[in-house]
């Protein structure tokens, strides 16, 4: 299993805007990991969909981070500052229905709304939350002038 310290130095390499070294190192992360890796697959995967530059691979990644999700068990995520791993799914659902709306898949694109709105009451009311929210609010948005 890949340790957290090499995965927080990925996912801060792909936040510092060098996309080819933290797309480099996420991929290395990744290639560490097992299929029982559920809290790091789903860490990677949802930081991996945000330097894909095609969007279907962008919404693989998204689904994909959303596959591992439902097996984290509780406190996994503490070692990366989520104390809480319900706090994650709505940004997970957010990405994944950001990407589907751009795909024109607006139902699916509905439907992760609707889960990510529903998660929103594990979001802490922090600047984190407050993005996650806003983030939903764009969304909905999105999908109804998709109509």
């Amino acid at each position: 299993m890949v340790e957290w310290d090499e995965i927080t130095t990925a996912v801060g390499l792909a936040l510092s805007g060098d996309k080819v070294a933290g797309k480099a190192a996420l991929q290395r992360a990744w290639a560490s990991t097992h299929d029982g890796d559920h809290a790091q697959r789903c860490v990677l995967a949802h930081y991996m969909a945000d330097l894909e530059d095609n969007l279907a691979d962008e919404v693989r990644w998204d689904e994909l981070a959303l596959e591992h999700y439902p097996h984290i068990q509780p406190g996994e995520l503490c070692a990366i500052g989520i104390a809480d791993v319900r706090g994650l799914a709505s940004s997970l659902h957010l990405n994944l229905g950001d990407g589907y709306v751009r795909q024109g898949r607006v139902e699916d694109a509905r439907l992760q709304l609707a889960a990510g709105q529903a998660g929103q009451v594990a979001l802490s009311d922090d600047g984190y939350g407050d993005l996650i929210r806003k983030g939903l609010q764009g969304l909905e948005q999105r999908i109804a002038q998709s109509r």
